[in-house]
């Protein structure tokens, strides 16, 4: 018997057309689906940014954790010095300078490796390191004065949760600036290969969502906490 009997309908699970002999000797059999959509299974390089995606969102769960743990004990400094004391708006606004300029300098980098520009590719990469070095030089500075002035993050819960937040943010650019070190290294070394373009996507994505979390950093934690 043949799929498609005389007056029922089509089986809606099989798609497509063949050259093979059908019914009604028209030359048409039909094809199983494959179950990917008329266009295929998606490529590597979308499946990968899928998957880092998933990554940067629980990475974004974990710091709103951190931004709720300062929203509660932002005012609870123990008779300590308060963040109108602490904080230094210059330094952070030159840090927030550096950050965003990194991540121009990063999307520059991205456009070069399009053109296949193995020079601009590198410099564009080595400039966005050195600003985030600068940010993360003059984060570690801030930390240190503050512990200089007996205000680590042991002397109350407000401190206790700005080390945390600030910290953990820091310790993501420290981590993306080894990531970056290691992807100029293979790229001088294997070119732009498919799997190196990935790589440095991804790095694009983490870096641009560090940017961001910094901005909410800067504006709750700083901008609020050094107003009257």
């Amino acid at each position: 018997m043949s799929d498609i009997t005389a007056g029922s309908a089509p089986d809606p699970y099989r798609l497509g057309r063949s050259g093979g002999h059908g019914h009604g000797g028209h030359g048409h059999g039909l094809l199983s689906a494959t179950g990917h959509g008329q266009g295929g299974p998606a490529s590597k390089f979308v499946t990968v940014a899928y998957g880092f995606w998933i990554f940067l969102l629980s990475d974004i769960i974990m710091f709103s954790a951190f931004f709720a743990a300062y929203a509660v004990l932002s005012t609870a400094t123990a008779g300590g010095p308060s963040g109108k004391e602490l904080f230094e708006l210059p330094r952070v606004a030159a840090q927030t300078g550096l950050l965003l300029t990194s991540s121009f300098t990063g999307g520059l980098a991205t456009l070069a490796t399009h053109r296949r520009s193995m020079a601009a590719t590198q410099f564009w990469l080595l400039v966005t390191g050195l600003l985030g070095a600068a940010f993360l030089f003059l984060e570690v500075q801030e930390f240190a004065a503050m512990a200089s002035e007996q205000a680590g993050p042991s002397r109350s819960a407000f401190l206790s949760a700005f080390f945390a937040l600030v910290g953990c943010h820091g310790t993501h650019v420290g981590l993306g600036l080894l990531w970056l070190g290691t992807m100029m290294a293979q790229l001088w070394v294997k070119g732009f290969r498919p799997e190196i373009l990935r790589r440095l996507h991804c790095f694009g994505l983490f870096w641009h969502a560090l940017d961001i979390i910094w901005v909410a950093i800067f504006t709750l934690v700083y901008l609020l906490g050094a107003s009257p």
